[in-house]
């Protein structure tokens, strides 16, 4: 069994039969299917990728409200409000009860997530039995933008740890290049998106894994595909060492992070943990 533990509806000029498609292509059994809500001016559009009609944002909930109800058991059903807006933890508790949304996520907008109004959304995540998905950028200049130089999401892994240490009751998943950045103990973080070269031992995710056991890595995206391949001898002892706590995820429709784990000497033990145990760990498939 493989469970696709991060992607998105509509996403990158890919419908649902595309998606379909792709998901059996590449023998995914079930998908976490993630809303992304946030203020147009606060996301790119990623070479048209996104359908930016939308008036919630990039990927609103009825979107992927419309996958889970074409193929109910194919998809586990994700939504995350902008926790700015006064009605977010309602809307959180009726998306739950109504729809049987099973994760908060993906969070990815312009503020601090340890702001006041994040934390009680993420404690009512943990409340309801949510995990929570975190989206970090760091501010990085992109000549390609127009407007604001960059787009930056969450804070850094400060902020990430002052979440976890506010919110012990919740689950959150760590994700996107302000977080895996953080897999080396040097000071590219805020420099690169991508950091290459080996990993040098005893990063701010390391740490934070060992001192908190609310925190998990969701390894999707170019992010977290960078950080497992820089240096695959780390990636080895770090996948063996945190067998529990991360999850296998796309972000996208191809395989490269599954290609990457292949080629590597883990036991059918920790690749059943990475591929769907850990996942169901979390959100049970009802």
């Amino acid at each position: 069994m493989i469970i696709d533990a991060h992607n998105h509806a509509d996403w990158h000029k890919t419908d649902l039969d595309g998606f379909m498609k792709n998901m059996d292509d590449n023998d995914i059994d079930v998908t976490w299917i993630l809303s992304w809500e946030c203020p147009r001016h606060e996301y790119e559009n990623y070479n048209g990728a996104l359908a930016s009609y939308n008036k919630k944002g990039p990927v609103p909930f009825e979107a992927v409200l419309a996958y889970k109800r074409a193929y109910p058991h194919r998809f586990v059903l994700g939504y995350c409000p902008d926790p700015r807006d006064p009605d977010a933890i309602q809307n959180l508790k009726a998306a739950t009860y109504i729809h049987k949304v099973q994760v908060c996520g993906e969070l990815k907008v312009r503020m601090m997530y340890d702001d006041f109004d994040a934390i009680r959304l993420f404690r009512a995540a943990g409340e309801l039995g949510l995990p929570v998905i975190m989206h970090f950028d760091y501010e990085f200049p992109r000549s390609n933008i127009s407007g604001w130089p960059n787009f930056w999401y969450g804070g850094g892994i400060d902020t990430l740890e002052r979440v976890l240490k506010k919110c012990p009751e919740t689950i959150f998943l760590g994700h996107a290049p302000g977080f895996w950045a953080h897999i080396s103990n040097d000071d590219l973080y805020d420099k690169v998106a991508y950091p290459k070269g080996p990993v040098i031992e005893g990063g701010m995710i390391q740490k934070l894994l060992d001192k908190y056991d609310n925190l998990y890595c969701d390894m999707s995206a170019g992010s977290g595909l960078n950080a497992l391949t820089r240096d695959p001898e780390h990636a080895l002892r770090f996948l063996n060492q945190y067998q529990d706590r991360i999850l296998y995820a796309r972000d996208y429709f191809d395989s490269k992070h599954r290609e990457f784990l292949e080629s590597l000497d883990l036991s059918q033990q920790v690749k059943n943990k990475l591929y769907f145990e850990n996942a169901l760990k979390l959100v049970p498939l009802k």
